[in-house]
C-alpha cells in the first residue's frame, strides 16, 4: 500500500493506493501552514489511519504538492506553508515517517496522471497546462516528469513573454494594455493574465465591470460585448506563448485543468487559436480537457510512488 497526498496551502487530501487504477475516497484536512512537526504529525495520523483501514502497512509516502523541489539539493520552494519553505522535505520527512517520501510539483503530478492514465495516454511527449487562479503546467516524456534545473520545469506561466523587449513593452502600453508586475517578482509573465486573476484584470481593462471569472466567460457565452472583448484578448495573450512551448518541447498533447478549464468553449477557442499558431498542422483537438477530476492530484502522487518502488525493487 501506498499512502498519497496532494498538498495545498488550504488542505491536505490523502488517500490509499494499491495500483495506479485506483480511486480512492480522498480525506480531507486543514494543512498545519507554519510548524513543521504539526505538518509532519498531520502526516503521520493520516498514514496511520490508512494503514488501520487497509490492514497493511504503507510502504511509502508520495506527496503532490503546491510548491517546487530542487532535484539536486532537495530544498523545498514553498512559499505558501512556510513550514516546509527551504527543507530538504523528503529527508526530513522520511527520518520521521520511516519509511521512504517521494515528493514532486502538483503541476507535474497532474501532467503525469494525464500522461498515463487520462487524457495524454497513448502520447509520448505530454505538457499538462493549469489554468487556475493563476497559470502552471508540467512537462511529461514518455511517462516521465521532466522537472528541470531547479525543479521549474513546464513552468510557462513565468518570464517576462511581454515586458522583455522594451520597443514591445511600449506598443503594448501604447495600444492599452500595461504589462503587469507578477508575483515572481518579473513583469509581463503569462500568469499576470493568463488565469481567473488574469482574466478578470483584462475584463476591467476593456472597460468590463469587476466580475469573476466564470461571470465573464457566462457573458462571453451569452454574446455580452464586454466579455466578448476581453476573452478575444485572452486568447491572443495565451495562444502564442502557449504555441511557442508546443513548437519547443513537441507536445503531441496538452491536457488543461485547474478552474477556468470547466468552461470547455474556452478550451476549444484557446485550442482553436494555438493550432493556428504552432508550426505542425493538426486536424485534432491538441489542447483538450483532462479526464482525472477531481483527483489528479493524488493519481499523480500514487503514479510517482509506485515509479519509484519499482526503481528501487530493480536496483
Amino acid at each position: 500500500m501506498l499512502a498519497c497526498f496532494d498538498i495545498g496551502a488550504s488542505a491536505i487530501k490523502g488517500a490509499a493506493f494499491h495500483s495506479a487504477e485506483d480511486r480512492p475516497l480522498a480525506r480531507r484536512e486543514a494543512t498545519p501552514l507554519t510548524d513543521l512537526d504539526r505538518f509532519a504529525a498531520a502526516l503521520a495520523a493520516a498514514t496511520a489511519d490508512m494503514e488501520r483501514a487497509e490492514d497493511t502497512a504503507a510502504r511509502a509516502v508520495a506527496i503532490s504538492i503546491a510548491g517546487v523541489v530542487d532535484a539536486r539539493t532537495g530544498i523545498m520552494t514553498c512559499a505558501n506553508i512556510p513550514a516546509i519553505h527551504g527543507r530538504t522535505l523528503a529527508g526530513e520527512l522520511s527520518a520521521r515517517l520511516e519509511r521512504p517520501v517521494f515528493i514532486a510539483n502538483d503541476a507535474d503530478c497532474f501532467a503525469l496522471a494525464e500522461a498515463s492514465q487520462g487524457a495524454g495516454r497513448g502520447h509520448d511527449v505530454v505538457f499538462g497546462v493549469i489554468l487556475g487562479s493563476g497559470v502552471g503546467g508540467g512537462l511529461v516524456i514518455n511517462r516521465r516528469i521532466v522537472s528541470g534545473p531547479g525543479g521549474y520545469g513546464g513552468e510557462w506561466g513565468h518570464g517576462p513573454v511581454f515586458g522583455c523587449v522594451p520597443a514591445l513593452r511600449g506598443r503594448l502600453e501604447a495600444a492599452g494594455l500595461p504589462v503587469f508586475d507578477c508575483g515572481c517578482g518579473q513583469i509581463g509573465c503569462v500568469d499576470t493574465v493568463g488565469g481567473a486573476r488574469g482574466l478578470e484584470r483584462l475584463h476591467r481593462l476593456v472597460g468590463g465591470a469587476a466580475l469573476a471569472s466564470h461571470e465573464i466567460t457566462a457573458g462571453w457565452l451569452a454574446g455580452e460585448v464586454k466579455a466578448s472583448e476581453a476573452i478575444d484578448l485572452y486568447l491572443d495573450l495565451l495562444s502564442g506563448p502557449l504555441a511557442m512551448m508546443v513548437n519547443t518541447v513537441g507536445a503531441s498533447v496538452l491536457p488543461v485543468g485547474g478552474g477556468l478549464s470547466a468552461c470547455r468553449p474556452l478550451v476549444a477557442a484557446l485550442d482553436e487559436r494555438l493550432r493556428a499558431r504552432i508550426l505542425w498542422r493538426s486536424d485534432a483537438p491538441l489542447l483538450v480537457p483532462a479526464e482525472l477530476s477531481p483527483e489528479p492530484g493524488l493519481i499523480g502522487a500514487a503514479m510517482l510512488g509506485l515509479t519509484h518502488l519499482s526503481e528501487m525493487r530493480d536496483v
